[in-house]
């Protein structure tokens, strides 16, 4: 089985992620998407805002209903910084005959040699790249052992992200149609990300 990893925050899911990650399985021939969310992302500066469990049932309901989406809680469980190299080496040691391909934006690609231990993760796993607005991916400027384990896939363009979105709420602002109906419902029912519990 070829498997698509989709990692990240999540904090809150949105649309581009669903996107992204149909996009990858059409794409390039995956048998299933595998959304991962992280405890710790090492890249960016601020922990995420809500609670990993509230993370990890906005992403369940999110996918429901997707029989080739899955969800796992690799990483929360684990805890701590998420290395995507850590997560890789424990898919393959309860999943050996699956193979795994990382679904990246392109400021990923762009920032693919810092990851941790990514010569040793290269070895070890794909890297599906999808363009995202207002980053532009540069390849080119990959080392050769990067740039020969990606492959690109057209995906329409969605300038949607979850610090947007964090911010429109805090701001009193609506996120109606941006994320999945049960995520909205989701965030409005506990008040998640400052915004008000009124129906809107």
């Amino acid at each position: 089985m070829r498997v698509g990893i989709m990692g990240g925050t999540f904090d809150p899911i949105h649309i581009g992620h669903l996107i992204a990650a149909e996009t990858a399985l059409e794409a390039c021939g995956l048998d299933e998407v595998w959304f991962i969310p992280t405890a710790t992302p090492p890249l960016k500066e601020h922990a995420p805002g809500e609670r990993a469990d509230d993370r990890l049932e906005m992403v369940s309901a999110a996918i429901a209903g997707h029989d080739r989406f899955r969800v796992l809680d690799i990483e929360l469980r684990r805890g701590g910084v998420s290395y995507s190299i850590d997560t890789v080496k424990s898919l393959r040691e309860l999943y050996p005959d699956h193979s795994f391909a990382y679904i990246i934006g392109s400021d990923r690609i762009n920032d693919l040699p810092e990851w941790h231990s990514i010569g040793e993760l290269a070895e070890l796993v794909t890297f599906i790249g999808l363009a995202r607005p207002g980053t532009e991916a540069r390849p080119g400027l990959l080392p050769d052992e990067l740039r020969c384990r990606l492959t690109f896939a057209d995906m329409p363009a969605i300038g949607i992200s979850s610090t947007d979105l964090r911010e429109r709420l805090s701001q009193g602002g609506s996120i109606r149609y941006l994320v999945p109906d049960a995520v909205y419902a989701m965030i409005r029912r506990h008040g998640w990300y400052g915004s008000t519990t009124d129906d809107r």
